[in-house]
């Protein structure tokens, strides 16, 4: 019997997943525990109620009969906030997740995750060839991690409310202070953990080789990177979601459509 509509768009509870170095991860689940699993992971910023719920993809995922996973990567949601760069590894990022499906005891599973999300999950389909059997990427662009985040701007903005003059920092910061569980402090130390990693940027000559699906905003800045990524992959193909920038892509029901189709061809 498929759930009521209000619990598909209602928070369970949040259930708490250590990472290897301590930092509590909030978890959550829908659907049947034996029912095909998919794990989903958000963008910078959000979080699983905003990028997910709010949404739709957990009710039309779960309608589908997935198992649905969601987690709130360290610095976001109700999950622990470090304040330390070093925290903020693109390899700890992913191994989180690898966490996550190993106390869920998930050993086959499908994975979408957008920006952010799908940056880390380049890392976890790669690293999970034998686990991972297809994914969605949505957003995710090439070149250095929020390379347009301006950091002195935002550090003098925190410790002397200084005002951001750059245009796409101030629209960071606007992006993540109308969330109001965000920390601006443990995001800004997620940029600059994410600048210093050597992994962070997708390398096409280690692409993941499962069935991939790209999709990406004709409006969204990062879309020819995206596209160009796609390209490389040797198992991959792009989804151009209409009318879309990168912040509202996620409300697609293009994309969630494409994305459902693709899931379920594997």
């Amino acid at each position: 019997m498929a759930a009521p509509l209000s619990e598909l768009t209602s928070m369970p509870d949040a259930q708490l997943v250590y990472a290897a170095d301590g930092t509590r991860l909030a978890t959550y689940s829908w659907g049947d525990f034996d029912a095909p699993t998919v794990v989903i992971v958000h963008g910078f910023a959000s979080n699983t109620r905003d990028n997910w719920v709010l949404t739709g993809w957990i009710r039309d995922l779960s309608t589908a009969g997935y198992r649905v996973i969601g987690i709130d990567q360290r610095g976001h949601g109700n999950s622990d906030k470090p304040h330390d760069p070093d925290a903020f590894a693109v390899r700890t990022l992913a191994t989180d997740i690898e966490t996550v499906m190993d106390t869920y005891l998930v050993e086959d599973a499908r994975y979408v995750g957008y920006s952010l999300g799908a940056r880390v999950g380049w890392e976890v389909v790669r690293d999970l060839p034998q686990r991972i059997s297809r994914a969605v990427l949505g957003g995710v662009p090439d070149g250095i991690p929020l390379e347009r985040l301006d950091i002195p701007q935002v550090r003098a903005y925190l410790d002397h409310g200084e005002p951001v003059q750059d245009i796409a920092t101030r629209n960071y910061v606007k992006l993540t202070e109308r969330v109001a569980s965000n920390d601006l402090h443990s995001l800004l130390a997620l940029a600059e953990g994410m600048r210093r990693s050597s992994t962070v940027d997708p390398d096409p000559t280690t692409a993941p080789t499962q069935p991939l699906l790209f999709a990406t905003g004709s409006q969204d800045a990062v879309l020819e990177g995206s596209r160009q990524i796609a390209a490389q992959a040797p198992d991959a193909r792009f989804f151009e979601i209409p009318g879309r920038h990168h912040f509202n892509a996620p409300g697609s029901r293009d994309f969630r459509n494409a994305a459902l189709e693709f899931l379920a061809a594997g």
